[in-house]
């Protein structure tokens, strides 16, 4: 029987939270989530690209399961990356995920190898089977390097756990491409910052937002007013916050969107090897940027958003 879900709206993918000497300090890390979730986002993604899942163990992702599902406490759902270098690994982690209670995983490609189409579509098979657990498949071939079409993903129409597709390629004709083959089979969330409202207009009704962590209230609001069709209140926001989503598509979105959080006082701009801090010349130009889209923060409309007093 396919899972009944109801994700929809922003998703911010949270971020990893490190100590000094590098440690994961899942007491802050609950902190993060916690301001978020009162800040009126709509779910959470944690150990996702922004969460540097690659960078960590499997004691330690587990550790952040527990913690994002003690910390949303049925608030919103939560939703735990699965990035590993073979199927069975990722099983087990998804194993993992199910065994704690979250409400669902998103899976990536099998990491480092340059799979063709039809072992892509196994590796998710692979994975989903190993769960009940609903699954969203993440296609972003920039930075992992498998692409998952939109004829992949027809092959996975019969797996029932299989819901939801997140598109982070940038092309936005492959929400049409996907709804063209299998029609509404997947819920579809953007993934890419810089081209959400396009992607609402093709049919996302989800984003898994990486700049969201610093500016959830307008991500939230700028998604919401383009689901609703507000489209010159939505133009009006997205302008302003376009150079800060164009962050979200540089191999250092990590960093960037760490750096933006620590700005706004939500969390520390730390990340692990391999990622290393800006150079101070990037550094300078972000922090600029930040300090010019602060000095014309925008009021922000009536959507219906729910936040914290």
């Amino acid at each position: 029987m396919t899972p009944k879900i109801t994700w929809e709206g922003v998703f911010p993918a949270v971020t990893t939270q490190f100590r000094e000497d590098l440690s994961v300090d899942v007491e802050a890390t609950a902190g993060v989530m916690d301001a978020l979730i009162k800040d009126g986002v709509s779910g959470l993604i944690i150990c996702g690209t922004v969460g540097e899942n690659c960078s960590l163990t499997t004691a330690e992702k587990v550790s952040l399961m527990e913690a994002a599902k003690s910390t949303a406490a049925g608030r919103v759902p939560v939703i735990c990356g699965i990035a590993e270098f073979t199927t069975a690994f990722a099983a087990d982690t998804a194993k993992e995920a199910a065994r704690v209670g979250l409400d669902g995983i998103m899976v990536m490609p099998a990491l480092v190898y340059s799979s063709k189409p039809h072992e892509t579509a196994a590796h998710f098979r692979g994975v989903a089977k190993a769960t009940d657990l609903p699954v969203m498949v993440y296609n972003n071939p920039p930075i992992y390097k498998n692409d998952v079409t939109p004829d992949i993903l027809a092959m996975l129409a019969d797996v029932e756990t299989i819901v939801c597709f997140k598109e982070s390629s940038g092309d936005t004709r492959r929400f049409i491409d996907v709804r063209n083959k299998v029609g509404d089979r997947f819920v579809m969330f953007a993934g890419l910052d810089d081209v959400v409202v396009e992607s609402i207009a093709m049919g996302a009704v989800g984003w898994v937002s990486g700049m969201s962590n610093a500016f959830p209230r307008e991500g939230e609001t700028l998604f919401r007013l383009a689901k609703q069709g507000r489209f010159a209140e939505a133009m009006s926001l997205y302008e302003w916050f376009m150079p800060l989503l164009h962050l979200d598509a540089r191999p250092d979105l990590v960093q960037c969107i760490k750096l933006c959080e620590h700005i706004m006082g939500r969390g520390t701009w730390r990340t692990r090897p391999p990622r290393l801090e800006l150079p101070e010349k990037e550094k300078a130009e972000i922090e600029a940027l930040m300090a010019a889209a602060l000095a014309k923060r925008p009021a922000l409309p009536e959507v219906g958003l729910k936040v914290a007093a």
